[in-house]
């Protein structure tokens, strides 16, 4: 008898990751490199050490500073994750690179397209790599869509509608309401640009690669006047979108309740909607018999999918695949494949891109005055 043998799982090539800019969401940064295979979380930086110092503390990091020339010469990083306002993006994306690292960018990636193109050139010049934080179209129910997209189920997209909610009374919301300075308030598109990447980021991709018609209508629905500078922010938007013979609507919405995360996608031959924020994915039933019987069986056949989506969900649960961030886990792990490989990213710079354009010439619809100020 043949004696038996253990298959051995490939021993990844360690990467030391650093982190610059230790506010909320570096901590969502620092927990996935914790738990990823191949990545040790070497030193993390804060303009404000004290931040560093508690972020190093809470996940184990190496060392900490508070000035990243001094990070970056001392600790030769493979991987930086900027999760700093975008305002700074460029400069220290290119002091990364110079320093011989690779970048994971949040989003949004720069303050304009022009800006956004810079950052990937100087990537490129270098001989890094990057990628941006998209981690939703990385989640399990996303994952499960672009299967659906690459077999055919959906056919040819023929419209799409991407809706992105946002709750101004949350602990974000409030953060931003309550202090006319906070960094979103000084970007060209204030709100909309911090979370309009999560709308186009899923509709640019299943247009033809052509420049798109973009119409934008934004508006301030909220009605109480705090008489500083938060009332210059706008909290609603609705954008229409046509490129070729595909269609789309954008929504980014404020007030509407429950706070929603979906994106549902018309094909030729069926559709479907993600649901984000239930991770769920059901395509629409269809009424294929006459008569009044045959309008009783499309509510049973979408009762029967969501069922089906709430055994799937269970059972990513009980495999400890239910955390919030496993989008950005399996985009990190994706990303940092890619590096080993020396393999193409897992998003093109050609769609990211693409979004920047159309987030430019939405807000240059949405705040209009505002961009030709920033332009004189």
């Amino acid at each position: 008898m043949a004696p038996c043998t253990l298959k051995r799982m490939p021993v990844l090539r360690e990467l030391r990751i650093g982190i610059i800019g230790c506010g909320k969401i570096a901590d969502g940064h620092a927990e996935v490199v914790k738990y990823l295979d191949g990545a040790t979380l070497a030193a993390v930086c804060d303009r404000e050490p004290l931040l560093a110092e508690q972020l190093a503390v809470r996940y184990g990091a190496g060392a900490w500073y508070g000035d990243v020339g001094e990070m970056l010469a001392r600790e030769r990083l493979d991987v930086v994750h900027i999760t700093t306002p975008p305002g700074v993006h460029l400069a220290l994306t290119q002091q990364c690179v110079a320093a011989g690292a690779h970048v994971f960018l949040e989003k949004p990636l720069a303050l304009t397209a022009k800006e956004s193109k810079a950052l990937i050139d100087a990537v490129v010049a270098g001989g890094r790599q990057m990628t941006i934080n998209y981690w939703p179209n990385f989640d399990p129910p996303a994952m499960q869509f672009k299967r659906m997209l690459a077999d055919g189920t959906l056919g040819d997209p023929v419209h799409v509608e991407a809706f992105i909610g946002y709750d101004l009374a949350g602990a974000y919301g409030q953060a931003l309401m309550s202090d006319p300075g906070h960094w979103v308030h000084r970007l060209p598109g204030k709100l909309f640009q911090n979370m309009m990447d999560h709308i186009f980021n899923r509709i640019v991709p299943l247009f033809p690669d052509v420049e798109p018609e973009v119409h934008a209508f934004a508006y301030k629905r909220r009605e109480a006047v705090r008489g500083d500078g938060t009332d210059a922010l706008l909290d609603e938007l609705r954008v229409f979108l046509r490129g070729g013979n595909v269609s789309a609507y954008g929504s980014l919405c404020s007030h509407a309740r429950p706070v929603a995360n979906t994106l549902k996608v018309y094909g030729t031959r069926a559709t479907v909607e993600v649901d984000f924020n239930n991770r769920t994915v059901v395509t629409s039933a269809s009424q294929k018999y006459p008569s009044a019987v045959g309008r009783l069986i499309p509510p049973v056949q979408m009762a029967s999918r969501y069922a089906a989506e709430a055994k799937k969900n269970l059972g990513q649960f009980r495999r400890h695949e239910f955390h919030f961030f496993a989008g950005m886990s399996k985009l990190l792990e994706l990303f940092y494949d890619s590096i080993r490989r020396d393999a193409p990213p897992p998003i093109s710079y050609s769609e990211i891109l693409r979004v920047a354009d159309v987030m430019d010439r939405v807000i240059e619809q949405a705040y209009p005055a505002q961009v030709e100020e920033d332009a004189r």
